[in-house]
Parts: C-alpha cells; structure tokens; sequence
C-alpha cells in the first residue's frame, strides 16, 4: 500500500480524534476527519477521552458512548463499573512503571497499561471501520496505513514509549513494524497545518495575508491549549516552509482540566454541609456529565447558567432551601432551578492558567527572538476568555492568531507530519545527553573513589561520555555515532545506561543533576576478538523519539559483521543494578569515528 496512506490519531486529556488521508502520494493529500456524536444529537470532531469497563474490566465502550451508558446506569451499578476520564495525565511528570496502576471514578484500580490499550484499540477500530465503509468494497487492514499518534511535546521519552507499547498491544503497529508508527509532538502537528493558512483560516487578528510557510525568516510561537497540559514551541520558517525549533518545548500541567477542577471546587464551596461530597459519591455519572456540560460553558466570556439537577437539589434542600446555599458566596446565584454564575467568577476559574502561560511566554519573549505571531490551539483556544486575556497581555509586541476549527489543528498537521517528518528540520535538545563509560584511571584527572581493576590495570568507572548537548541544534534525521568496547575478553553482552542533565559538561553520572532515564541491551556472542571487538552505537536525538541502532564491529577489519540491529532504551523505571559494560575505545583521541557537530565523547577535562 502506499506509504501516504495515514491515519492521525490525536488522544486527547479531555477530546480524542483521528484524520485519514487514502490519497495516493503524487496527488494533495484530502485529509478526511470523523464526526463524533450523532448518537447524542451532537456533531464534534472529536470525542470525549473517556472510556467504561464493566466490573470484570471488561471494555463496554468509549467517548460520547462511554458518557452515556455510564449515565445511564446509575446507582450502585455504576459504582461497580470503570470509568476512566482525563487519565492522560497519569503520563505526565511521574516515573512510569508497565505494571502502574490508575483509579476509576468508582475509586478502584486497574491497569494502566490496559486503558490506554483499549481507548486505542476502539480508536483504532473505529478508523478502519469508517475507512472501509467508504472504499467501494476494498478493504483496508492496519497494517496498510502508517499510523501517526499524537502525545505532548514536554512529556519526556518514558510516556511516548508508554504510548508506543499501548498502541503496539492495541494492534496499532506489529512487532518488527514499529516503524509504521510516528509520534508526533501535538504543537509542532499544529504548527505544520497552521503555517499554510492563509488569513482567512483564522478568527482572531489578521496577518498580512501571506500564509507563514511561504514567509521565510518568521518566526512564531505556538500555544496548545489542551485539556491537560499548555504545550509551548517557538519556530522560525526556513526555506520551502520548513520549520526550525528555535527555543526547547516548554509549558505546564495547567490546561482545561484545571479550569475544571476550578470550578468543581467552587461547586462544593455553594454545596456545604456535606451535600456536594455526598452528591459525589451517590451520582457519579451526574458529575461526569456535569463536568462535560462545563465543557462548552467554559467557551464563554459571559455569565453562564446550567440547570441544577433533581437529585443535587434533593440532597440540597435536606439541609436547607437552596437559596440559602447562595447567600454566603459571591460569583454565583439561584434562578429559578438553575445555577448562574458571573463572568468574573469564570475569570476566576482560568486564572492559575493563565498565569502560567503568561510565565512560559514571558520567559520566551525576553529572548532575543524576532518573534511576530502567537498561534492558540487546541480546545481551550475557543474559550473567549483566554482568547482575549492573551490579546490583553501579548498583543502590543505580537498579533494572536486562532484558527478557525482550532480543535482540528492538531489532527490535521498530524497528517501532513506523517507524509513527512522532516517538516520540523531541527528540534533543540532539551538535556544534554550520554552514556556511562569506564576509561583507564589518570589520578589528574579522576576522582580516587572512582578507580578499580581489571587484572593488573586501573580503571575509571562512571565517567559521562557527552552524545548530544543541552541547547544544542540537533537535524530531525542526524545520528550520532560513538565506539565502545567490552571491558571483560569473554564478554558476551554489554549494557549501556543512558543519562541526561541540563548541565553542559557533567564528568560523572553520579553528579548532581545527572540522572538515568534507560538502558539498553546489545548482544556480543562471538568472543573470538576479545577486548578488541566493537560496537557502533547510533543514536537519533532529532526525532520526536529517541531511537538506537548497534552494530557488532568486525575486529581490525572496521566492517560491519552482519548484526546490525535496533535497539530499544527502556526508558520506563526498573529495578537497575550498577554493572560496568564497557570502556571508551581511547580516551584521549575517542570521537574519530563520531559524526555530528560536536565531538559527544570528548572527556571534559577535571
């Protein structure tokens, strides 16, 4: 099949989606999107991040569907059943285990690993169901399409191979074809779909008329407002309309979900005495929908008015009337069945968001960038208060840009980045990178405590061996090659710890704010070379992904011997032990057979 065949899935905290495109790759590509909600009178692009299980976890269903069988069930039957909503975030800024666990709106557990599965084995299912649905009888498998799967771009290398192992269990990808998988960065999706639009492809304040890609020198920053997170990056247009990363991936766990929370929050401040907690526990399906309804008010930058329901009221009016629940906060009152609340108490909501962009962006700005345009995406984009709270405060230096169907700007770009990734030519490295290497002791330079034997020779554990640099300009498809030997003659393995800090020249990796963050295993079964046999390590930093390929070295011959093989770096957290693996090939002279800009194995000098 063709390798322009593409399906985009954008799996959201709080909306989830997918865009296809079956048009061969010498004609434009004609990105299709699913319509989600005509079971509940509704027509979205996407669908609620949510997802039930019944009390054997078994999976019952996913989305608007999810909502409502779960409404539906109600009472005690409910609190038997998963529900799971917004669990994206159990990704982010934890250390991830395959066996972690995440808790159910019933209070119970189940693994993560297996909810994230089944969320894209429906998503999965349903694209190939809505394909096939309309190819006049020709039948497309997963297997046909490359697969693009969207995921924050400040979530760290542990929760992108989380989503990895979740799709490739789902069915997403096979084994041995996991190249068939992209994970795109959601800002940068966006990005690559925003900077063609010409200016009536945006809401918000007009640019010249001319779309970005066809502006070379631009530069612009995009904001991704999602439900979980606020996902920052900050590109200038090259030549042909490809993008340079010019400032690292930034922002914060402060997007939709915490507005939410807000007003939860406020919901039980108006409900006192206990009713809203016991509102919580008997009718957890309400507050599901409640939450959702809050949603679309939240788009507003008005008062906004939402029906109390009949049994919130019930448990209310045990206490008191309800409008005595009124009278002792300020921002909300009752009218008549309903809650009104007023549009400074909405502002109220957003506030701890919205300072924390005005942070992110600030920072970003004091740069000495030539930054002209601000794009808002993602679903929170639509709310009219963020909208013009950024005007308010950035649109004196630059001018805000929001796409029309800024929902949709993620899928979109996902599309166009899965026909080709190298729509991003550079992406700055976050941390500086390396590996755990031992070298022969010099008491110049080495710390005493950090020498030990081999035989009669003395050696120098723990040294960090520089690949790629904190800052550092890294192309999307440059590898960076470092040689190692086998410390042990009969050594028949050897494991490479990998490390990252956002110190530029750190000598150990025991040093403060060094830290491991994966290893990987390369096989070495033929020990006829002894300590002279070589592994190549190539490492891609510029991808969304971190990706390694070792390759046994023929001793003295410098050929490849035939087993070449990727290899993955376990960046999920394990039980790991200290081994030394390995020596630098020469410590003065290493990085002759290195490429890249900057000599990564170079030992920085005590």
């Amino acid at each position: 099949m063709e390798d322009s065949f593409i399906i985009a899935i954008d799996f959201g905290t709080s909306y989830s989606g997918y865009v296809f495109n079956i048009t061969p790759s010498h004609e434009e590509p004609d990105p299709q999107l699913k319509m989600w909600g005509k079971e509940v009178g509704l027509q979205t692009p996407k669908t609620p991040t949510c997802i039930l299980f019944d009390e054997s976890e078994e999976f019952v269903a996913f989305g608007y569907e999810a909502i409502e069988s779960y409404n539906n069930i109600g009472g005690e039957d409910a609190k038997r059943h998963y529900f799971f909503q917004n669990f994206k975030m159990a990704l982010y800024g934890k250390e991830l285990r395959r066996d972690m666990k995440i808790q159910a709106a019933n209070g119970k557990e189940m693994a993560a690993l297996k909810v994230f599965t089944e969320a894209l084995r429906f998503l999965k299912e349903d694209a190939l169901k809505t394909i096939n649905s309309n190819t006049a009888g020709m039948v497309f498998l997963a297997s046909d399409f490359t697969w693009v799967l969207t995921v924050p771009a400040i979530w760290d290398q542990p929760a992108k191979q989380f989503m990895r192992e979740a799709a490739t269990l789902a069915g997403i990808v096979e084994e041995g074809s996991e190249e068939r998988l992209v994970i795109a960065l959601e800002p940068e999706a966006a990005s690559i779909w925003c900077k063609k639009l010409p200016a009536e492809g945006f809401i918000s304040e007009k640019h010249n008329g001319t779309p970005l890609d066809q502006c070379q020198g631009s530069q612009y920053i995009v904001v991704d407002c999602g439900g979980g997170t606020i996902d920052i990056t900050v590109h200038e247009v090259l030549e042909r309309g490809v993008l340079k990363e010019l400032h690292k991936a930034s922002g914060n766990n402060l997007g939709g979900q915490t507005v939410d929370r807000k007003f939860k929050e406020f919901l039980r401040e108006i409900f006192s005495d206990g009713v809203w907690d016991e509102y919580e526990e008997n009718y957890p399906s309400e507050v599901q929908k409640l939450l959702y309804d809050f949603t679309l008010l939240k788009q507003s930058g008005e008062d906004v008015q939402f029906t109390c329901s009949f049994n919130l009221g019930t448990l209310a009016q045990k206490k008191k009337t309800l409008e005595k629940f009124f009278e002792s906060v300020e921002g909300a009152s009752w009218n008549n069945g309903s809650i009104k609340i007023s549009k400074e108490k909405m502002r109220y909501f957003f506030e701890e968001s919205l300072q924390a962009i005005t942070k992110n962006l600030g920072e970003i700005l004091k740069r000495k960038y030539s930054i002209e345009y601000i794009l808002l995406v993602g679903g929170l984009a639509n709310s009219q208060i963020l909208h013009q709270y950024i005007i308010d405060q950035f649109g004196d230096t630059c001018t805000i840009l929001c796409p029309f169907r800024a929902q949709e700007a993620i899928m979109r770009g996902a599309v166009e980045f899965g026909r080709n990734p190298s729509w991003v030519a550079s992406r700055k490295s976050p941390y500086t990178y390396g590996v755990a290497l031992c070298e022969p002791f010099d008491e110049l330079k080495h710390k005493p405590e950090k020498k030990f034997m081999v035989g009669e020779e003395e050696w120098c554990c723990d040294r960090f061996v520089k690949l790629v640099q904190a800052g550092e300009d890294v192309r999307w498809d440059e590898i960076r090659e470092h040689i190692h030997r086998p410390l042990e003659k009969y050594q028949t393995w050897m494991t490479m710890r990998f490390y990252r800090t956002e110190r530029i020249f750190p000598k150990y990796v025991d040093d403060l704010g060094v830290e491991e963050v994966g290893s990987f295993h390369v096989p070495m079964p033929d020990i006829s070379g002894g300590r002279e046999r070589q592994v190549r390590l190539e490492i891609r930093f510029g991808s969304t992904e971190i990706t390694a390929t070792a390759i046994d070295v023929t001793s003295g011959t410098n050929l490849i011997s035939g087993k070449k093989q990727t290899v993955k770096i376990d960046f999920m957290t394990t039980d790991r032990e200290c081994v030394i693996d390995g020596y630098d090939e020469d410590a003065v002279s290493v990085g002759t057979e290195q490429s890249g800009p900057t000599e990564g194995a170079e030992h920085p000098e005590a």
